[in-house]
């Protein structure tokens, strides 16, 4: 197959670009501003580099050691690779610079995808109703615009740009006209799902999780394509029975970052999504600690949703309500669908937990890093650089790589 050449902009942890690997895409480049995602990343390309050379065992023993030195593990690969990884926030003042290191590293090589999507926070409906000023006078609203300069300098075929569907509704739509006009000013056609379907769903991909976002995808003028047709798989797994249930039960506070033996064999599920790929170990499966006081939430909130309902905060009991507000979010505890799909995975889980409430009572707690992790089809061996609390982000913040990766089946056969 002939070797396509992308660049991952905000990349993040690498979900989306996870995602354009298995398809057979080769990252030129990652740039993403955050330590811990680019460490994620560094790890990730080592990772694919070591198994590449038939290696991988040297990626195993590090994910095994309780002392892990990332930086004299990544000297296990040539250093290019690594330096491939931009650990720099994409800004005017930074952008020449960028550029620059891009360039360095691309040789002669052309570009023939960017993908990535900037920060969603901007255009995201909670963002929006926690600013006082509805996110207008926010910064990231316009990195779309750096994100337009790195496809009038390299010209890739194509591109992906992935959001939230709050993109769409941003300042009455004005922020995504501004964004076509840009990309076409460019000399780029660009479209989004059509007819009644405005998002794409990461359930309809074979993910666990009903996670709609926009993907707006992008071509040359002259190439004169058209926005792909994506087939709808089917769903009919659940997360305790196909996605949990190997995972050695833990309460409140308990697991490991470091590596432990599986319960169970792997269900039909995990080896279909490529989650359990061949190893007889997984790490960060670990749980957060909780007080007696949200422990009591917990079990009520699984009572309850075992009822078909969902917990109302206001409805707790008087001496469990430590949040004087308790008109508008009363829904910040949830129990993740056991008998069905998870909702949303978002970045607030590094926060606190209670919105991700496991479904098992006798467990009795929130879901784990590597849960978390499952959630969003990322595989066993994936491993997250940083605090426990930094991977949580990372995860919330990723693509599916299973989405990404029909997404770029797609691209690759239109290329």
């Amino acid at each position: 197959m002939k070797e396509l050449n992308f660049i991952d902009l905000f990349a993040g942890a690498g979900g989306l670009s996870e995602g354009f690997i298995r398809a057979g895409f080769n990252p030129v480049v990652h740039v993403e501003m955050n330590k811990d995602a680019c460490d994620t990343i560094k790890t990730r390309t080592a990772y694919h580099w070591l198994k590449e050379n038939g290696q991988s065992e040297i990626y195993y023993n590090y994910l095994k050691s309780f002392a892990k030195n990332k930086e004299e593990f990544w000297k296990k690969v040539p250093e290019n690779l690594i330096n491939s990884v931009i650990n720099m926030e994409i800004s005017e003042k930074t952008l020449h610079e960028i550029f620059k290191m891009i360039d360095k590293v691309l040789g002669d090589k052309e570009v023939d995808i960017i993908i990535g999507g900037p920060p969603c926070q901007a255009y995201s409906l909670v963002g929006r109703a926690r600013d006082p000023h509805k996110m207008k006078n926010d910064p990231r609203n316009f990195l779309y615009k750096y994100y337009v300069k790195f496809l009038e300098k390299y010209r890739p075929k194509m591109f992906v740009f992935e959001n939230v569907p709050g993109i769409l509704s941003a300042k009455n739509g004005v922020h995504l006209d501004n964004i076509f006009k840009a990309i076409r000013k460019a000399g780029y056609e660009l479209s989004v799902p059509t007819n009644k379907y405005k998002t794409l769903n990461a359930k309809n991909f074979g993910v666990l999780q009903d996670r709609k976002r926009v993907i707006i995808i992008g071509w040359r003028k002259e190439l004169k394509l058209s926005y792909p047709e994506f087939n709808v798989a089917e769903n009919n797994f659940e997360v305790l029975k196909d996605l949990f249930s190997d995972l050695i039960p833990l309460n409140n506070g308990k697991g490991t970052l470091n590596a432990v033996s599986y319960a169970k064999p792997a269900t039909y599920y995990l080896e279909k999504a490529k989650i359990r790929n061949g190893l007889d170990f997984v790490t960060q499966h670990i749980a957060r600690p909780n007080n007696e006081n949200d422990l009591e939430i917990y079990r009520i909130a699984v009572d309850e949703w075992n009822k078909g309902k969902r917990l109302n905060y206001a409805d707790l009991p008087p001496r469990l309500i430590k949040h004087n507000n308790t008109k508008s979010f009363t829904n910040r505890f949830q129990v993740v669908n056991g008998q069905g799909i998870s909702h949303t995975v978002v970045a607030h889980i590094a926060m606190d937990g209670h919105y991700y409430i496991h479904p098992d009572k006798e467990q009795n707690r929130s879901i784990t890093v590597r849960e978390a992790a499952r959630i969003q089809s990322f595989p066993d061996d994936y491993f997250f650089e940083g605090s426990r609390s930094a991977a949580f982000q990372q995860i919330g913040n990723a693509v599916p790589p299973l989405m990404a990766e029909k997404i770029a089946e797609k691209i690759r056969g239109m290329l």
